[in-house]
């Protein structure tokens, strides 16, 4: 990522979701979060643990939720939207993968101006025998 000035694009925003979803702790999310925001770039992180097909809704849900309170994207029918397909989006990435089984990780949302992405960073699977999985979404608001 270039400079202060610089337009970031698609690949930009899509890039801050997964970084900031890769974070191991809210102290490096903390950090990683101030340094994209002085870039222009508004990110949330929020974790996510449970049984992958009760949780799609959920995971949706928290992802517009925090994006809200974190002031990623305002309380807008289109924001909301925006961020809801992208979580979708992601996640439809990694159904196949997921599909009855249990998931762990994190989501993170990053916006630039007019975009949005999300990205899931997931563990898959039973106990420690796990697959780990990334999905991403975008959209234009």
């Amino acid at each position: 990522m270039e400079g202060e000035n610089y337009n970031y694009g698609s690949k930009d925003v899509v890039k801050a979701a997964i970084m900031i979803a890769l974070t191991n702790d809210r102290e490096e999310e903390r950090e990683l979060k101030k340094k994209l925001a002085a870039k222009g770039i508004k990110t949330v992180a929020v974790d996510y643990g449970g049984e992958f097909i009760n949780s799609v809704m959920k995971i949706v849900e928290r992802a517009v939720v925090s994006s809200k309170r974190e002031g990623v994207i305002a309380e807008s029918h289109n924001e909301e939207g925006a961020v809801a397909g992208a979580a979708r989006e992601a996640l439809s990435q990694i159904m196949t993968k997921a599909m009855g089984l249990n998931v762990g990780g994190k989501i993170g949302v990053a916006r630039f101006g007019e975009h949005i992405s999300v990205a899931v960073f997931f563990g898959i699977g039973l106990l420690h025998l796990n697959e780990v999985a990334i999905g991403t979404g975008h959209r234009v608001v």
